[in-house]
């Protein structure tokens, strides 16, 4: 039974369907999490970025805090292969047959490209934050005394956005083969793309010109990847619809 087929109840249930198998893989990678997350903090705490910093507790709660934000966190990368899938059973109804194969194979290219994301920021732009940052206390004659929970709520804030933000080319790629945009409308709204673009990245860096540029120019990057990526998959979404018009005739 394709989507158009389905009533309004049956995409509901269907919708149900996927939620729960979701929640149900998320309480495992939670249990999973659970193991991982304080090894992986204590990874975190003596890595460069930190090594002339001492983490300290403002509050009781604040390892509690920081441990529970790291479960969370894990358990959503350690599941988000299972989130596409399901999104993409959820949708893949509605696509051809050529269309299903090829956006199946979405999923570990866009899980790479999360991690390549997340890995580029926490190893290259947040030392060099930091550094910044220090650097700026430093010339102020502050002293800085750094809250553990203050310290991974950044961290997370910097690598979280960049992997998210690096499956930009994957999630253009996927609406052009459903139909939803086109290469030609990204090139043209190129402009207001970019705006929207240093925005975003004056909101994940601190307010100097190198880190800015150190996140812009990728960004920027990315979108006309993206936009290479959506012409490629713009030709073979029309060349799939022009043969299974041959085929219907």
């Amino acid at each position: 039974m394709s989507q158009n087929d389905m009533t309004l109840i049956e995409h509901i249930e269907e919708l149900r369907k996927r939620l729960i198998i979701i929640v149900v893989f998320f309480v495992l990678a939670v249990i999973i999490s659970f193991f991982l997350a304080q090894p992986l903090i204590k990874l975190i705490q003596h890595a460069d970025a930190a090594q002339e910093l001492t983490m300290n507790a403002f509050r009781v709660t604040d390892p509690f805090k920081v441990w529970m934000n790291m479960i969370f966190i894990l358990a959503l990368i350690l599941i988000s292969p299972v989130i596409l899938y399901q999104l993409w059973s959820f949708v893949s109804p509605g696509l051809l047959e050529k269309e299903r194969k090829a956006t199946l194979g979405y999923i570990p290219i866009s899980v790479v490209l999360f991690l390549t994301g997340v890995a580029f920021s926490y190893f290259i732009l947040f030392p060099f934050v930091i550094k910044f940052m220090l650097g700026l206390s430093g010339n102020m004659d502050i002293k800085a005394t750094i809250g553990i929970n203050e310290y991974f709520q950044f961290l997370f804030q910097i690598t979280l956005p960049f992997g998210l933000l690096f499956q930009l080319p994957v999630v253009m790629l996927f609406l052009t083969r459903l139909g939803i945009v086109t290469p030609m409308f990204m090139a043209e709204i190129r402009k207001y793309a970019y705006f929207v673009l240093l925005v975003i990245a004056a909101f994940i860096t601190p307010p100097d010109i190198v880190s800015h540029l150190m996140v812009t120019v990728p960004l920027l990057i990315l979108y006309e990847i993206s936009i290479w990526i959506s012409r490629i998959g713009y030709k073979k979404a029309q060349a799939a619809e022009t043969e299974q018009v041959k085929m219907n005739n």
